[in-house]
């Protein structure tokens, strides 16, 4: 049995970038017959991968990206009647010209194998449809076209996930092969740790929530998602949220994802009354909730004004090293433009309240 392609690269703005759903990494389950004979699982794996070589096998054994029964195993393990053997991939090679480009990052970490990057808002990860320069692959294409991983044919290289074009925050990159592999293997399995700020319309009943509902491209509009009510639609979805500051007719709220698709927090956001500030794909660019007053709605165009796009920045990310397996843990500021918003609402909360 085949698992889906990778869940991690759907928390993407695919309007400007590629649909989620062609994946980056390549997600495979099976389990031995019973009548299986003692086989070794690379063995196994290409026998039932059709058109996989034996070497993208055991670049994925020497990540640890070969589990039997959820243990990972060398390519040399033989496989008997009743296991359970999934692997993760990086996919092939396209043929996309990748041009190098000297475009300034804010690095956060960096060592050999991989690092972190703030990405400010407006950069598009890597190129698609309407974006061939200007990405942030193209740079990273420019900074290490030294290393094996950097080939211009590769349109994603070191990716392992990605967040939207107009959401800031912090991103990781992998420098190799097997640390693609290994942090891949990490997001599939959901043990990454992300902690995004959003700013959304109107106040939340509750502290603190879950918001579970499948998750698709809407059949109205296939550039917007939706949350559908039929489980067999869209893909399971989870986002916790908890409540950080109420600011009158804005709440500012701390979200964590269980799940990684695309548009997520935005689109859970939505189903539940609460668009994000300014999302222009979600209804959030509107004045949702307030008062008529001439002057509030000059309030809240001069807050649009400051912040061009949707209040979302990804805070924090936890991972455990693929080397060292020491776990780590990287935070950042809210940038400025939503900074300055959420301290305009601050101010305009005060004013009502002397």
């Amino acid at each position: 049995m085949v698992i889906d392609a990778d869940d991690n690269f759907d928390d993407f703005d695919d309007s400007d970038e590629q649909d989620e759903g062609s994946g980056q990494f390549e997600h495979y389950r099976f389990v031995a017959d019973p009548g299986q004979s003692f086989l070794r699982v690379d063995k196994f794996l290409s026998n039932r991968i059709e058109g996989t070589s034996r070497n993208r096998i055991q670049t994925a054994a020497d990540a640890g990206s070969i589990l039997v029964n959820g243990n990972p195993v060398k390519s040399n393990y033989r496989v008997k009647p009743g296991d359970e053997v999934t692997v993760v991939m990086d996919y092939p090679r396209r043929e996309l010209k990748i041009i190098p480009e000297n475009i300034p990052l804010n690095i956060v970490y960096e060592d050999d194998q991989l690092l972190v990057i703030n990405k400010p808002p407006g950069l598009v990860v890597h190129p698609g449809h309407g974006n061939y320069s200007g990405t942030l692959v193209n740079a990273l294409a420019y900074r290490y076209k030294d290393l094996p991983l950097y080939n211009a044919s590769d349109p994603r290289p070191g990716l392992v996930h990605r967040i939207d074009k107009n959401t800031s925050g912090l991103l990781l990159v992998a420098k190799t092969e097997q640390a693609k592999l290994n942090l891949a293997l990490q997001f599939f399995n959901k043990t990454t740790k992300r902690q995004y700020r959003a700013l959304v319309w109107g106040n939340l009943a509750e502290e603190e929530g879950t918001i579970e509902g499948n998750i698709g491209r809407s059949p109205k509009d296939r550039q917007v998602f939706t949350v559908f009510a039929d489980a067999k639609m869209g893909k399971p979805a989870v986002t916790h949220y908890r409540v950080i500051e109420r600011l009158g007719y804005v709440n500012l709220v701390e979200c964590v994802l269980e799940t990684g698709r695309t548009h997520q927090i935005r689109v859970h956001m939505k189903h539940i009354g609460h668009p994000l500030f300014n999302d222009d794909v979600y209804g959030g660019d509107k004045i949702l909730k307030g008062t008529t007053f001439a002057k509030y709605k000059q309030f809240v165009e001069n807050c649009f004004t400051l912040l061009p796009r949707q209040a979302l920045h990804a805070k924090t990310l936890g991972f455990v090293h693929p080397v060292t397996h020491e776990e780590m843990l990287f935070d950042s500021e809210i940038p400025a433009d939503m900074q300055q918003v959420i301290e305009k609402w601050r101010g305009y909360v005060g004013s009502r309240e002397e």
